[in-house]
């Protein structure tokens, strides 16, 4: 490294203000930090952290302890650490995978019900229907159809796991049709709880799936919202019954 490039590097790991910590829990202070330095845009995505030996000297830490906050920060979906000469702790850009994960273990240690599940599909997808109508373009009209298009050939074909992807996927598409990375992400992390559900209950018939998209589509493309939302809360009603009478039968 020139003189130069040591400079700058040193320039810019000082601008960061890393503070010495105190030694209880002090990875949870060590990556308070860090988030903080995100938070306010001193480091991000795409901007590798100090070499862990500067880190630990900054912090006054030993380079184990060090590690402990890089891997909760890893874990939490903050930062990707590389191994090789290139490697390092790099801030990520955001994702939606913390958020999945989180609501996906949640399902599994019993935090999440089947019913919190009913309730939340059906207050959620009123918004997304709601909102889509008045943001959906042509282009995302056409994901939805070619979507409902590859259902039914899974469906004809008896591949119940591609069907039941490609139905979740719907909703997917609808809620990133409103525009709004939130109600995306919770969607998404909705869907992937429905996942787990569908797979605890196994394979089912559900003729009525695929007739009632290609009823909400047509909604849709008329922007009525009020028939759209009908549409979808009588579909998940039903859908859910269904559901929940497999689940309860399962479990006797």
């Amino acid at each position: 490294m020139s003189h130069a490039d040591l400079r700058t590097k040193e320039a810019f790991e000082s601008s960061l203000g890393f503070e010495p910590i105190a030694p209880s829990r002090a990875f949870e202070e060590i990556a308070a930090q860090i988030r903080d330095l995100v938070a306010t845009g001193r480091l991000k995505p795409g901007d590798r952290l100090p070499a862990e030996r500067d880190l630990s000297a900054k912090f006054k830490v030993s380079r184990n302890t060090l590690r402990e906050a890089l891997r909760a920060l890893e874990l939490s979906g903050m930062i990707e650490l590389r191994k090789g000469a290139a490697g390092g702790a790099f801030v990520l850009p955001g994702n939606s995978g913390v958020v999945v994960n989180g609501l996906r273990d949640l399902y599994h240690l019993g935090a999440i019900k089947p019913e919190h599940l009913t309730e939340a599909r059906v207050w959620l997808s009123e918004i997304v229907v709601r909102v889509a109508c008045e943001r959906l373009t042509e282009e995302d009209l056409k994901a939805l159809e070619a979507n409902v298009a590859q259902a039914t050939k899974a469906d004809k074909a008896g591949n119940f796991q591609e069907r039941a992807d490609l139905h979740r996927e719907f909703h997917n598409l609808l809620a990133a049709a409103t525009r709004n990375p939130i109600i995306e992400i919770t969607m998404e992390g909705v869907m992937e709880v429905m996942r787990e559900f569908v797979k605890a209950i196994g394979p089912s018939d559900n003729p009525y799936t695929l007739p009632s998209r290609r009823r909400l589509i047509k909604h849709l493309r008329a922007r009525d919202a009020d028939a759209a939302v009908a549409e979808m809360n009588k579909f998940l009603e039903r859908l859910q019954a269904n559901y929940m009478e497999l689940w309860n039968s399962r479990k006797q």
